[in-house]
């Protein structure tokens, strides 16, 4: 969603007029490089185009020889020809070179002669493919197209939401923690963003590097050994990893190995990423104490050992507490022949302190977006990376146009060969930054502050799940439905009074019904985590005067919130004070 917005907010300044001159800039240019090109002796293999020419050539490769020379890249996978696109950014003077390069002879005529040339006679463009109809009608496309109108409206938008510059984001299952301006401000750089993702490699060596640093970093948080850093979203990330199982089952003469082991707690991506993948899958349930029932597991894995594939688990569970059985898990599945794909959303509550490796997985994703900080939200996830173990390395996605080092041959699962690899310098700064010691104590203390909250709620609420200790992980679970079934109020009463409070609601009815999950984060200083704890208790005590009769179920701050300006400032007709 990162990137979206970035591609969102272009459209806004620019508007359709603005688009659609650039849009014209840009094929008058590629018209005048077609003529420039045929008066020099060449030949265009395509008499329609846009932005981008295959010019015909008998001498490849001198013509790739002296754009290399010239700093200028060339499309070079096209037999007898070479390819060319133009953009916004590309000038006059560009268009010369590339004549001149192209043809290897010297431009003679003049660009003003060229343009008017093709300014009347241009017929690139069939005009049954040109369009009539309006684009970008909606009114932002229109009002913002200076500097100064165009911060007032991004400004305008953040008020309307409530982000992690207000206030605690106490979303569970999603790891909403700070993404620090340190992490954030290297995306802008033109080193990292004017990269082409098919560019020579010897032309993108500082991404490379930085890519193999944070590949051996993730390894070595992970305890696997080898990253696949294509993936571009957790959801992605569990397709990719699952298609390297089936494609080590094949590998082993056992392709007929496709059944999926998932818990009834999992992420709802999990079973879909497997029936995704080819697979079948079957249910394994749970204790009453949220917890992977081992005898189903075992009574499963080995009904279905012949044709067993994996098991998807999550650690520590999606229930908010660690697996105590996650080991026993493990070498049960191994015993039968299959893998382990241990998911990995929940890594702030391991790093530094143990691995999916040393647990005993074969693969996992990881979310750059939660656990190491790109920004995260709005339905559309940053980078979701495997890890894998070494006889599992061989069948991650690979690409067939690119060919490096670190690159397998196999099937890609997403366009470029890095996936969006222009963000991950944010995960690169946080990791550099943090150091083992600092990742380690970022865990710590995501964890003692989803244990405090638990500790401070539990005498006004029920915490649904909690280890054998009495312990949960980095996050916990609240159960409203007591309070429901007892007063009337329900989780979607109490998510929408914080808003009220000036909190985000915490992740509701996942993953059960009629409760609210909250994750801290490490980000979240003591005072604001009180600030939280004392308004769910104030909400506690909210429900007992409508228990107590002082409000009526159908009139009261819970079922009638949030309360929005608008309606504070109108007439006031409920039955408690607008105080």
């Amino acid at each position: 969603v990162l990137l979206a917005n970035i591609a969102a907010m272009y459209a806004v300044y620019h508007g359709p007029e603005g688009l659609k001159n650039i849009a014209q800039r840009i094929h008058r240019l590629t018209d005048i490089l077609a003529a420039g090109l045929i008066q020099n002796g060449m030949t265009l293999r395509h008499q329609t185009w846009f932005d981008t020419l295959t010019v015909e050539t008998a001498d490849k490769a001198g013509v790739l020889q002296r754009a290399k020379d010239a700093e200028i890249n060339l499309r070079t996978d096209i037999v007898g020809a070479v390819g060319v696109t133009l953009s916004e950014v590309t000038t006059r003077e560009d268009v010369v070179r590339l004549i001149e390069i192209i043809s290897g002879k010297a431009f003679s005529d003049d660009i003003d002669t060229l343009d008017a040339l093709v300014a009347s006679s241009s017929t690139s463009i069939p005009s049954a493919m040109l369009r009539k109809d309006a684009v970008l009608t909606h009114e932002n496309f229109h009002l913002y197209h200076s500097e100064t109108e165009m911060m007032r409206y991004m400004h305008r938008l953040e008020n309307k939401d409530l982000a992690l510059n207000q206030a605690m984001i106490p979303l569970g299952s999603c790891t909403m923690k700070l993404n620090a301006a340190a992490e954030m401000l290297p995306i802008t750089w033109p080193e990292f963003t004017e990269m082409h993702p098919f560019c020579p490699p010897y032309q993108a060596q500082g991404y490379q590097i930085m890519i193999e640093q944070l590949s051996n970093w993730l390894a070595a948080i992970t305890g696997y050994d080898a990253m696949c850093m294509q993936p571009n979203s957790g959801a992605q990330g569990e397709y990719a990893g699952l298609l390297a199982i089936r494609r080590y089952h094949q590998s082993r003469g056992e392709g007929n190995r496709h059944i999926c082991l998932i818990p009834s707690s999992a992420h709802g991506t999990n079973p879909a990423s497997a029936h995704m993948a080819g697979m079948t899958v079957v249910v394994v349930g749970c204790d009453e104490n949220g917890n992977i029932d081992i005898a189903d597991l075992k009574a499963k894995a080995e009904k279905h050992q012949a044709e067993l594939s994996c098991v998807m688990v999550t650690y520590p569970s999606t229930h908010g507490v660690y697996e105590e059985g996650i080991r026993e898990v493990c070498e049960i599945i191994h015993q039968y022949g299959g893998q382990v794909y241990l998911d990995g959303a929940n890594m702030n509550a391991q790093v530094g302190i143990t691995t999916p490796g040393f647990i005993g997985s074969d693969v996992s994703h990881l979310n750059l977006h939660k656990t190491f900080c790109i920004p995260h939200g709005g339905g559309g996830p940053g980078m979701g990376p495997i890890g894998v173990k070494a006889h599992l390395a061989p069948f991650v996605p690979g690409h067939s146009v690119v060919e490096m080092d670190g690159v397998t041959t196999q099937g890609a699962v997403s366009a470029a060969q890095f996936g969006s690899a222009s963000i991950l310098p944010i995960s690169w700064m946080y990791i550099r930054m943090m150091g083992s010691e600092g990742l380690k104590q970022a865990s710590q203390v995501a964890i003692l502050n989803a244990n405090y909250i638990a500790q401070r709620l539990k005498d006004d609420y029920d915490i649904l799940y909690s280890g054998a200790e009495g312990y949960v992980a980095h996050e916990c679970i609240i159960d409203i439905r007591p309070l429901k079934a007892n007063y009337g109020i329900s989780e979607m009463d109490v998510a929408k009074r914080l808003i009220d409070y000036g909190f985000h609601a915490p992740t509701m009815s996942f993953p059960v019904a009629g409760t609210l999950m909250i994750e801290p984060t490490e980000s979240e200083s003591k005072v604001e985590i009180d600030r939280f704890i004392d308004a769910l208790l104030s909400i506690r005590a909210e429900i007992a005067q409508v228990d107590d009769g002082v409000w009526p179920i159908d009139d009261n701050p819970l079922v009638n919130a949030p309360h929005t300006q608008y309606e504070l400032v109108q007439e006031w007709s409920h039955s408690y004070s607008r105080e």
